[in-house]
């Protein structure tokens, strides 16, 4: 069924929360939008997978990419959506109210009424952003239609309560792995336990003083923390191998490279295996288009602590931005909801400086 994208955003946000589409079951939604967007002269329409692009060919002279995810988190009884009043604010709760429905009602609103914007508009609407970074839409169309990410500024719907949030962290995962000798634990002097010599890597994280780093004007604080620990073979037996599951959250001032380098530094002695590792982006909003961007939705730009899909942007020489409606402490959250003025506000921002007038 198409949706009705003369309603409200709030409406469309809405509607749109209501087709539940958790990571892989995106279809149903990319459908609806795909019809819903389809009679629009102004927007040539591409589909690739459960990801849909809208674009505009107006001959402007910038370009700029607004792109949001389909995909929540599963469900946990957050669904159907309903309307709370919270110390007299109104919200909007269920799943993907936050975390992005809301940025992308927006941007489905806007991309079917502004049939002349100031700059050409590619709009992204994407699959599988909520799980591992192999099967993201994102990634992948930018492998299959590398020309649609041809810009010179890109705005991510991520939910940032309305406010602009300049680049992201990096992201890196690593094992430390410490090695010692079985033995019967009734004779434990005759094995080494590796559990316990792991104690200097919990020490250290339990001492480690993160980084705020100031990247073009914006002040990003670094995070090192311990995710998880594994160890032991039975309540009889000495371990042999003891493993602790490290995050290294990042300032985009470092590559990934000397991310890596750095915990090699921080640990020293232990086997280091990475297991994921994602670049940061820095701020962005250097780019005329994004100066006019921030002077026209108002308010001062904050750094993006945690990793979204502007590194893909960036990553491509294309500055890129999080602007989006919604608290990102309640995105996955079970009571997830977005104040209903945050997503009117993202609108108002997002349509004063795409439909004002050519100076």
């Amino acid at each position: 069924m198409p949706l009705n994208l003369s309603a409200s955003s709030v409406e469309i946000t809405r509607a749109i929360c209501d087709i539940e589409s958790v990571s892989g079951s995106e279809r149903r939604l990319a459908d609806a939008i795909e019809q819903s967007l389809s009679g629009y002269d102004h927007l040539e329409i591409i589909r690739d997978g459960d990801t849909v692009v809208a674009r505009t060919d107006l001959g402007r002279p910038g370009r700029v990419v607004i792109a949001g995810h389909l995909d929540t988190v599963p469900l946990n009884n957050n669904l159907p959506t309903r309307f709370e009043t919270i110390d007299g604010e109104e919200y909007l709760w269920g799943r993907g109210t936050v975390d992005m429905k809301a940025g992308v009602a927006v941007q489905l609103k806007l991309a079917a009424e502004l049939s002349n914007p100031i700059v050409d508009v590619t709009w992204m609407w994407y699959d599988h952003e909520e799980v591992s970074a192999e099967l993201n839409g994102l990634g992948r169309l930018a492998a299959n239609r590398p020309d649609l990410f041809v810009g010179d500024f890109a705005i991510l719907g991520e939910p940032t309560n309305s406010q602009v949030e300049g680049g992201c962290n990096g992201n890196l995962r690593v094992e430390l792995r410490a090695f010692g000798l079985r033995a019967h634990s009734a004779r434990g002097w005759v094995g080494e336990n590796a559990i316990h010599k792991v104690a200097p890597i919990l020490d250290t994280l339990a001492r480690y003083q993160p980084r705020e780093v100031e990247v073009e004007g914006l002040v990003y604080r670094e995070g090192l923390n311990a995710v998880g620990i594994t160890g032991g073979i039975a309540g009889n037996i000495i371990p042999d191998e003891c493993m602790v599951h490290v995050n290294y959250r990042y300032a985009p001032s470092r590559t990934s490279a000397e991310a890596i380098a750095h915990l090699q530094e921080v640990f020293p002695g232990f086997e280091m295996t990475v297991v994921d590792q994602a670049e940061g982006a820095r701020p962005g909003l250097d780019a005329p288009l994004a100066q006019e961007f921030l002077a026209a939705v108002g308010g001062e730009a904050k750094p993006k602590y945690g990793w979204t899909d502007v590194a893909r942007f960036s990553a491509l020489g294309v500055p890129a931005v999080n602007y989006g409606p919604g608290d990102p402490l309640k995105a996955h959250a079970d009571d997830e909801r977005v104040k209903v003025e945050q997503i009117f506000e993202c609108e108002r921002g997002l349509r004063s400086w795409l439909s004002a007038p050519t100076e």
